[in-house]
């Protein structure tokens, strides 16, 4: 594969060049992934100058979390649409459930947004979530450095959706949105803790006919918990903030819009944006590094060694701790 050619076409926003780039960076083949290296270093290298300080890009990151059915792929659309139409590109990742069979997305979300998918000016690659935890899927932080290089202005980063470690979605993010249902108290037993606090906004989602007083109740319960934690040196007066709208009848979306636009020009102006964005850089520096030393354990040799000493464990001939660090020096981790 030509990686110049290919680094060439998504600056220039060719939407083949991008999907190509996606696939070559999600492949688990050790030879696609030095050229995804190469491709993402000469980015980096066209987005950033030799010498110079990091800049800050051009999208704006929204990572948006909530329990499955409380309607994420109808905010995502509705949403999306309506960005479109103020002439904004946007860019929608979301996070499938990996197939058992082939191991790949459902693509789910992909179906259920036909409307946005058939606009010229929006993007939609669904990701396997590969069974990584999170939220989000292993390479997802590298899909969205592909989207900003190809000038989109926006990027709609949806989790799968399945509990309390979503809040690995935050770490994507400039900001963090969490959809909820009408009275959804119960459905939120298991995220509250934690993903409640990363949020920056809490919408009350399908705020429409029977469900609207409902929607205002849990608002109302919400925004008074939010006042309880209070704001942190990164929210301005007034957030995180809670607020209803419906999706379905696309009510409130400019209001939704509105308040993520203050926050993030509110934030950019305090230089916030770029701190936050340095921080998640290591994160992912950090879990890159982590990730290369679980995919060693994967390969033959780690495997040998791994089946080898897995005998001596299960005979009781040796503590499974001994014989991990022996593992661990057999593969160069440890000192010998």
């Amino acid at each position: 594969m030509d990686i110049a050619a290919l680094h060439d076409a998504i600056l220039r926003q060719d939407r083949r060049a991008l999907a190509q780039s996606i696939t070559l960076i999600e492949s688990r083949r050790a030879s696609d992934r030095a050229q995804a290296m190469a491709l993402l270093g000469r980015l980096h290298r066209s987005t950033k100058p030799t010498g110079a300080p990091p800049r800050e890009r051009k999208a704006l990151r929204i990572g948006i979390s909530g329990a499955p059915g409380v309607g994420k792929s109808t905010f995502i659309e509705a949403f999306g649409l309506w960005l479109t139409k103020r002439s904004q590109r946007v860019a929608v990742l979301p996070v499938d459930p990996s197939s058992v069979g082939s191991g790949g997305a459902i693509l789910g979300d992909k179906t259920r947004m036909t409307r946005l998918s058939r606009e010229a000016s929006a993007y939609i690659r669904p990701s396997p979530s590969g069974g990584t935890t999170g939220g989000v899927a292993q390479r997802t932080h590298e899909v969205v450095a592909l989207c900003e290089a190809a000038g989109f202005d926006i990027i709609l980063i949806e989790t799968v959706g399945v509990g309390q470690s979503e809040t690995t979605a935050a770490q994507l993010s400039d900001i963090f949105v969490l959809l909820l249902s009408p009275e959804g108290g119960d459905e939120l037993q298991g995220i509250k803790r934690g993903i409640l606090e990363m949020a920056d906004l809490v919408i009350i989602n399908k705020a429409d006919g029977a469900l609207q007083s409902a929607a205002l109740r849990t608002c109302a319960d919400y925004a008074a918990a939010l006042r309880v934690r209070g704001g942190q040196a990164w929210h301005p007066a007034g957030y995180p903030l809670a607020m209803t709208m419906s999706a379905q009848e696309t009510q409130g979306i400019g209001a939704v819009w509105k308040a993520i636009h203050n926050l993030a020009e509110w934030r950019s102006a305090e230089g916030m944006i770029q701190k936050r964005r340095m921080r998640q850089a290591h994160y992912w520096f950090v879990d890159s590094i982590r990730q290369s030393m679980l995919e060693q354990l994967e390969s033959s040799r780690a495997q040998n060694h791994i089946q080898e000493f897995s005998h001596k464990v299960a005979r009781g001939q040796m503590a499974p701790s001994v014989a991990a660090q022996q593992v661990l020096r057999a593969l160069g981790f440890l000192p010998p």
